[in-house]
């Protein structure tokens, strides 16, 4: 009798691993899929350009792109804006732009970089801040200081062109060895400001 009972326990309790194993089988799954697909908000204009400076230049404006006047906006020509940017309705977007090194502050009295966007008939000062979300604004962009960096702030479903202005004083040294100036944009997708 007992040998009968331990027989029927175990086959009972196989039974119930089965059972349990079959059920845990037949569960349902769902999946979902999601095709993600990236926006480029920035686009980068002219990369490259030549300024003549002269020795003893003070408060000198030249324009990135183009020389030492503002260039004629043309969108199919890269070559007269610095950057354009392109919101939609989801997303607005703060455009970091610094030096990715200080100017020579032994050469150089100053060096502020300043920011103009197209406004369909002319260019005109773009406000800079100083945070990708902040509302404290900056006159400049001080390029004699190591990591000085602004930000423009763009709206959404909105489309700009905009131009890099920098006023210079060469005037502490008469050495006429080439100066190297890098530029630097990070866009940087926002929600809000």
């Amino acid at each position: 009798m007992k040998t009968k009972i331990a027989a029927l326990s175990s086959i009972k309790g196989l039974l119930i691993v089965a059972l349990t194993v079959s059920m845990g089988v037949a569960l349902v799954v769902f999946t979902a899929s999601v095709i993600v697909t990236p926006t480029q908000q920035y686009t980068t204009g002219s990369t490259t350009s030549s300024w003549s400076m002269y020795i003893n230049e003070v408060d000198t404006v030249r324009y990135l792109p183009g020389a030492a006047s503002k260039p004629t906006f043309n969108s199919g020509d890269t070559g007269t804006y610095a950057f354009k940017v392109a919101t939609d309705s989801q997303k607005v977007c703060a455009v970091k732009i610094e030096l990715t090194s200080a100017i020579n502050s032994s050469k150089f009295s100053k060096y502020q970089i300043t920011v103009e966007y197209w406004t369909g008939s002319a260019w005109t000062a773009e406000t800079l801040y100083s945070a990708s979300t902040g509302a404290t604004t900056k006159s400049f962009i001080n390029g004699l200081t190591p990591a000085d960096a602004a930000y423009v702030h763009q709206t959404a479903s909105t489309t700009r062109y905009y131009l890099v202005t920098v006023t210079y004083s060469y005037d502490l040294v008469g050495e006429t060895t080439q100066v190297s100036s890098v530029f630097q944009y990070t866009p940087l997708p926002q929600d809000s400001f």
